[in-house]
């Protein structure tokens, strides 16, 4: 095998494993339990609306005035039209959505939290590898929440 494509495998196989090493694996923390999303770990990498008490993760819960049923078929929309989302479970309390990024395919599990009788939704999106994460975490609930309550907005104008 010639020398300059030798080194091209080489490279191809170095790069493709440390593509497939940052995605790491799922939490096993992750989904409801007792009514909570898991807490935030001790890492700049998250954020959660259920974090009251901590500053640094916490981020405000969307708050709806539509049908619960609606606010979730609204929710999916937005997450649709964002790319590189792949929602992984949906139940009608929850919704779990795996979001990747563009080049070195990190994945960040992000969960949406319909409790009953609220018109809220909980959320949490926290890095699954690494320490911090720029706060694109942050950022992103926040353009969900902004697009969701556009989407409610315009939800209601038609009704």
């Amino acid at each position: 095998m010639k020398p300059a494509l030798q080194q091209a495998l080489w490279v191809t196989i170095i790069v493709s494993g440390l593509q497939l090493s940052c995605a790491g694996k799922p939490p096993s923390a992750i989904g409801v339990t007792d009514g909570r999303l898991a807490p935030c770990p001790g890492r700049p990498n998250c954020v959660s609306s259920m974090a009251v008490d901590d500053r640094e993760h916490y981020v405000e819960p969307f708050a709806y005035s539509i049908e619960k049923r609606q606010a979730h078929e609204v929710l999916r929309q937005v997450i649709s039209s964002l790319g590189r989302a792949t929602i992984v479970e949906q139940l009608d309390e929850y919704l779990r959505v795996e979001f990747k990024s563009r080049i070195f395919r990190f994945v960040d599990d992000v969960e949406f939290y319909f409790p009953r009788n609220e018109s809220l939704i909980h959320v949490r999106s926290a890095s699954r590898v690494g320490y911090s994460d720029m706060g694109v975490n942050r950022k992103r609930i926040e353009r969900i929440r902004s697009q969701f309550r556009e989407a409610v907005d315009r939800n209601m104008e038609k009704n």
